[in-house]
């Protein structure tokens, strides 16, 4: 592992409140990196790394709760009045709906069907309650992206689900609605309360309950 030959910066944040008109500004410096010598053993270079990256994690779940990246719940959450459905996304690019468009395939995801035609719908359908027991096991026992999910809203036709990350907090809305009516369809939202992109983490995050879903008798309603 190459030296460095001058300290560095990991990180430096500033942040300015005002209470009672008093105007306060913390600064934080987490940790500079000291000199390294270049005769280190491959070995040696894979232990400092691993500690290194303990080390950033933990000074970022400190600056997670310092700075509340959890975010604030968007207030549009929830079946829309109007017209029956879920809320549209955002522009940015860390948010799928199944009530966008299928055109828009940044944002578009598609429904899901619990009683398949070709499928358990025609051998053996379930009930909607059935089927919402099976989408909460789901929920509860997949975590494919280390996010914790906790459930903190459930109708009898509507589940809210709360995803958050191990190290900063970020929390991402996902929401389960199963519509009125026999065709055994069920809508979901996921987004990101922050930022303008995820990495596919909400898409990734769907796709890997869905797969988990199938193995219970579920499916896309579209091939995507």
């Amino acid at each position: 592992m190459a030296s460095m030959s001058s300290p560095s910066i990991y990180f430096y944040n500033k942040i300015r409140k005002k209470h009672n008109n008093v105007s306060v500004t913390p600064r934080i410096l987490l940790c500079q990196q000291p000199q390294q010598n270049n005769d280190d053993t491959p070995s040696d270079a894979v232990g400092r790394t691993r500690r290194e990256i303990v080390l950033r994690s933990s000074e970022l779940a400190v600056v997670g709760a310092i700075f509340n990246f959890s975010g604030k719940k968007p207030d549009y959450l929830g079946v829309q009045k109007n017209q029956p459905a879920l809320a549209l996304c955002p522009a940015t690019k860390n948010c799928i709906s199944t009530s966008e468009s299928v055109t828009d395939l940044t944002h578009y995801a598609p429904p899901w069907n619990y009683n398949p035609e070709g499928g358990r719908g025609q051998k053996k359908p379930v009930s909607r309650e059935v089927a919402m027991e099976e989408l909460l096991q789901v929920i509860e026992s997949t975590k494919p992206d280390k996010f914790t999910p906790r459930i903190v809203e459930k109708k009898e036709d509507y589940v809210r689900v709360e995803y958050q990350s191990p190290i900063l907090g970020l929390v991402d809305d996902v929401e389960f609605w199963f519509p009125p009516g026999k065709n055994s369809i069920v809508e979901y939202r996921s987004a990101s309360r922050i930022g303008s992109f995820d990495f596919d983490y909400n898409r990734k995050r769907i796709k890997a309950l869905r797969l988990e879903l199938e193995k219970k008798g579920w499916s896309s309603q579209d091939n995507f």
